[in-house]
């Protein structure tokens, strides 16, 4: 199947019924699609926005146990998240990477205890571990992270993570699902859900934002994967529904590698507030972050905060000689965790609210999951599928994603961003050599190509400019100001490949710096 959006709206007009319907095509509803589909069934999945565009292309990029959720004594969820870790590697190499990670310590106590705690999530990763704590002296810290305070410093851990990049493994995973045999849509507002004669949940009603086409279909089972905005969709459900989700903010700051390095991670376990911070090397940048600042009101497009930000910049500060001001920052981004909400203690608390995901069914029959982390993405999925099995009386299949490969699956290596196009690059060089054109770099500054746009239009479902720079590629979360100056060109091509107009060039161009400002100090 082609994975265009023409083959998957003539997919729901040619088909009347489908076993499975997804609403929200972030981490989990993708994952969830994949499975079903693998599975056999019938499946659709709905995505108001582009794939990722909320919580799932804005994390600390790290495909993680959880080394907080352990101190915090969360075990359970540590084994499944680094079990889960273990085969995003071996089903989506190009696009994980193993990441080594500093604590420096300034104490003897801090020191054993961090080693302690780390070789614990060495063992409990168990065949799956893809490196081995060790301690380091002052001097080993010192050449892994040369801009680090040295008063105090006593030495520190070394320790083994994963590290992703977000948005295109979820491009990836709705590019699987269409594999399998699912029908996946981006632009697709879910308006109404419909019901029989019993009040059960029968199918939906969908607005294509691009065409503005109204679309009716019919679903055996329905689930709410909608992330940040399942209560709105339970809203769908039943007016009289009451919150489930308490947002919770993560902000980043993105600056040059030079401030860090681009090689090991630098990883605060206690920072002024408890919490933990990673300054983690990313395309070429570093990444900071992140937060956790909970919230009364959610939205699409979030933004740091003036305090988080502040903090950020003074943790940063209290830990590397030369850190980065505000005029260091390339970009600027949050994302907003769908946290279930406490039914009781303090609901300011963000400590108090389950990282955990949790799995209801309605009295409709609707299904919900909500919370949970992208690194569990996959198990989720198992796991809502097969209650839509027992919900809605499918005929039962046994999942099989534990050992499917993602699309792009390679273990071929290359430098630079072009690693995580994995398999398709070959692909991407021939539109090369078959154009020379398209070999022109968008941005002087970095390494992306026409050819890349092109490739995106015709095989990643992309509509706006803004779906390519910020999530095809990264270069808005890499550097805000340069993806501005690279838009008028990505956004003449993309209507040339689109069959758009000069009125869409100005309308995207408008959308788009509106959204820069967003992204910049």
């Amino acid at each position: 199947m082609k994975f265009t959006r023409s083959e998957a709206i003539g997919a729901v007009e040619e088909r009347a019924d489908w076993d499975i319907v997804i609403i929200g095509g972030g981490a989990t509803g993708l994952g969830i699609a994949v499975d079903a589909a693998a599975r056999g069934y019938k499946t659709l999945l709905l995505e108001k926005y582009d794939f990722a565009k909320g919580t799932s292309s804005k994390s600390t990029k790290l495909v993680h146990g959880g080394v907080r959720y352990l101190a915090n004594g969360d075990v359970k969820l540590v084994f499944s998240a680094l079990k889960e870790r273990g085969l995003i590697f071996k089903n989506a190499p190009h696009v994980s990477f193993v990441q080594s990670f500093v604590i420096p310590s300034y104490s003897f106590f801090s020191k054993m205890k961090f080693l302690i705690g780390l070789k614990l999530y060495d063992w409990m990763a168990g065949k799956l571990r893809i490196g081995k704590s060790s301690l380091l002296s002052k001097n080993d810290v010192l050449a892994k992270l040369p801009k680090i305070k040295t008063k105090g410093l006593q030495g520190g851990i070394l320790y083994y993570d994963g590290q992703f990049d977000d948005a295109r493994l979820a491009i990836n995973l709705a590019q699987t699902a269409a594999e399998q045999g699912a029908t996946v849509l981006n632009y697709a507002d879910v308006m109404a859900i419909t019901k029989d004669e019993s009040n059960i949940v029968n199918g939906l009603h969908f607005k294509d934002s691009q065409s503005g086409k109204d679309y009716r279909i019919k679903a055996k089972a329905v689930i709410n994967a909608t992330g940040i905005f399942v209560d709105e969709i339970l809203k769908l459900d039943s007016a009289e529904h009451k919150n489930l989700v308490r947002p919770s903010q993560g902000a980043h700051i993105v600056i040059d590698k030079k401030f860090l390095g681009d090689q090991d991670a630098l990883m605060i376990p206690e920072t002024s507030d408890g919490r933990v911070l990673f300054g983690v090397p990313w395309h070429g940048m570093v990444l900071l972050g992140t937060t956790d600042t909970p919230l009364n009101a959610h939205q699409i497009e979030p933004r740091p905060l003036e305090d988080e930000i502040n903090f950020i910049l003074n943790t940063a500060h209290a830990y590397l000689e030369g850190a980065p001001t505000r005029a260091d920052i390339k970009s600027i981004f949050a994302g907003l965790r769908p946290l279930a909400a406490p039914t009781n203690g303090d609901s300011s608390s963000t400590k108090e609210i389950s990282r955990d995901h949790k799995l209801i069914k309605s009295a409709s029959g609707m299904i919900t999951i909500t919370g949970g982390k992208w690194t569990t993405y996959r198990k989720m999925g198992e796991e809502t599928v097969d209650l839509a099995i027992r919900s809605a009386n499918l005929t039962p299949a046994t999942c099989k994603t534990q050992s499917l490969h993602v699309h792009g699956y390679s273990q071929e290596k290359h430098d630079g961003h072009w690693q995580v196009y994995g398999a398709d690059l070959a692909h991407i060089q021939q539109l090369i050599k078959n154009d020379a054109r398209l070999a022109e770099k968008i941005h002087p500054a970095y390494d992306f190509r026409l050819a890349e746009v092109v490739w995106a239009c015709q095989h990643e479902m992309i509509c706006k400019v803004e779906d390519f720079l910020a999530r095809r590629i990264r270069l808005l979360l890499l550097d805000a100001k340069a993806s501005w100056q690279a838009a008028p060109a990505v956004a003449k091509l993309m209507a040339e490949q689109l069959g758009k107009d000069e009125q869409w060039v100005k309308n995207e161009l408008t959308d788009y710096e509106q959204l820069v400002q967003r992204y910049s100090i």
